[in-house]
């Protein structure tokens, strides 16, 4: 749609602004450091192109008319678009000249993340996204403080503060390595030994480890006793095939090994531990536009 020839200047609006707040063409002048002549010709060129009288002249200031104070409402509703319009455009500046700062726990940021990364970097500097990994506890306490501008988590727990999308479902499962008795045991192994079991486990804050002490809770257990304590899913992946002890991981993180046959999954009577890995970003902040195109990517309908 072209613009009609009445269409002022948006300069002179704002000209013609500052002479109604001020009260005087000198202020005005004063105020964008013009010269006065230069206001007055201003002025009357846009009262000439809107065939409207703005201001009623006199010794001691300028007073709009009516007319002119009508104007000067528009006027300043438009110059506000204009001012919303420069902060959008500079946000964008902004935003692909900073890195996306990515927060994700270890499930996710191995094993969900990185063909979608991949992607997104194929025509973008490689240090357009940073990536921090730890665990979900620490991913959160990271968007509180700032320090994230979008996180990934897979514990169950509510994140207060937080607006989330899911971004996959996941399975908990029990693993043992090639040569633990459970491989060959012919009755079920129930619950209350997975419970009394010491096993290989997560860190406290790891939503892995969450999900696992939450299911024994709600079937009236207490939490997993720890015989090995690790902080990433990697290491007690590589303890369990390595002989030790059985380990509750996601599916997602040992199905080729036991593909392989270097893992063992064992049904545990009675427990099926679902979860929904989630992205989540501060509730009253807009996701930078990486981030809004990341999310696009993920979720049931995206990877």
């Amino acid at each position: 749609m072209a613009l009609p020839p009445t269409t002022p200047e948006l300069a002179s609006l704002d000209l013609f602004l500052s002479v109604v707040k001020l009260g005087s063409f000198s202020a005005a002048a004063k105020a964008h450091r013009v010269a006065q002549p230069s206001v007055s010709a201003r002025i009357q060129s846009l009262e000439r192109q809107l065939g409207v009288r703005l201001f009623d002249r006199s010794p001691t200031g300028s007073v709009p008319t009516t007319n002119g104070s009508l104007v000067a409402g528009w006027a300043e509703k438009v110059l506000q678009s204009v001012d919303e319009l420069n902060a959008g455009v500079a946000a964008l500046t902004t935003e692909t000249t900073t890195p996306l700062r990515v927060a994700a726990s270890y499930t996710i940021a191995e094993y969900l993340l990185p063909p979608v990364l991949e992607k997104l970097l194929r025509n973008r500097s490689a240090d357009a996204i940073r990536l921090d990994v730890a665990n979900s506890s620490a991913v959160l306490a990271a968007l509180h403080d700032g320090r994230a501008d979008l996180g990934f988590i897979e514990s169950p727990s509510p994140a207060p503060g937080m607006r989330e999308q899911l971004v996959a479902e996941d399975r908990l499962v029990t693993v043992v390595g090639r040569d633990h008795p459970w491989t060959g045991r012919r009755r079920p192994v129930t619950v209350a030994m997975l419970a009394s079991t010491s096993l290989v486990v997560r860190e406290p804050g790891s939503g892995t480890r969450e999900a696992l002490e939450v299911a024994l809770a709600e079937l009236g257990h207490g939490p997993p006793t720890a015989a090995l304590e690790l902080g990433s899913t990697a290491a007690v992946r590589a303890a369990v095939v390595g002989g030790g002890p059985p380990a509750v991981l996601s599916r997602l993180t040992v199905a080729a090994d036991i593909d392989a046959g270097s893992l063992f999954e064992i049904d545990i009577e009675g427990l099926r531990i679902e979860r929904r890995l989630r992205a989540v970003w501060p509730k009253d902040e807009q996701p930078p536009v990486l981030a809004r195109e990341l999310l696009t990517h993920l979720g049931p309908d995206g990877h």
